[in-house]
């Protein structure tokens, strides 16, 4: 059985995500790690708390004691990188908190995937890991700032970001990619237009 560790679960994307693995994915063991900030909900999760193939764990991607730890208790997979605090408003009060969590709570989050998963750790120049392995950086269009009345963004369009928040964003994207350059950390990245739902 396969693990994925599914960070910002109780969020309302991440939410929708754990059900959905759940259902299509009968091989699978859902972790769900959150901080249960203003954004994340467990009431979203009630209906599969005691599924056998799901997992909460209640923590904060910037705690390496709590991300390490997750990575030695289970055989770990793939990463799906939910977590992040959001919207612009929020950024512009308190950028800080955005800088904290988008960006070093990425690192860590990337750091632990790389050691756990490296087919030799204590050699800091491999670039081999185990088959398999992925780590998703699930990011949002905001990373290309605004368009005017017209037009569209592609994957190749300049990064511009326009607040805290998409800077953030664009930050922990462009970690995720030097990792992926760097370290040869077998990552993807999306980013996804506004979401919305009931």
């Amino acid at each position: 059985m396969k693990t994925i560790l599914v960070t910002g679960g109780a969020g309302f994307i991440g939410s929708n995500f754990v059900h959905y693995m759940l259902e299509k994915h009968d091989d699978l063991h859902v972790l769900n790690l959150d901080a249960l900030t203003y954004a994340g909900n467990l009431e979203n999760l009630r209906d599969v708390e005691t599924h056998p193939r799901y997992t909460f764990i209640h923590g904060d991607i910037r705690d390496k004691d709590t991300v390490d730890g997750i990575f030695e208790r289970y055989t770990v997979d793939y990463v799906v990188n939910f977590a992040a605090e959001s919207h612009v408003d929020r950024s512009i009060t308190h950028p800080e908190i955005f800088l904290s969590t988008n960006i070093l709570g990425t690192g860590v989050l990337l750091d632990s995937a790389k050691r756990h998963w490296s087919d030799r750790p204590e050699d800091k120049y491999c670039r081999t890991y185990r088959e398999g392995v992925k780590f998703l950086q699930v990011s949002t269009d905001e990373v290309y700032g605004a368009l005017g009345k017209t037009g569209l963004f592609t994957e190749t369009s300049p990064l511009s970001p326009n607040s805290p928040y998409s800077a953030s964003k664009t930050s922990a994207d462009l970690l995720v990619r030097a990792y992926g350059e760097t370290y040869g950390l077998p990552v993807n990245i999306t980013r996804c237009s506004n979401n919305y739902g009931p």
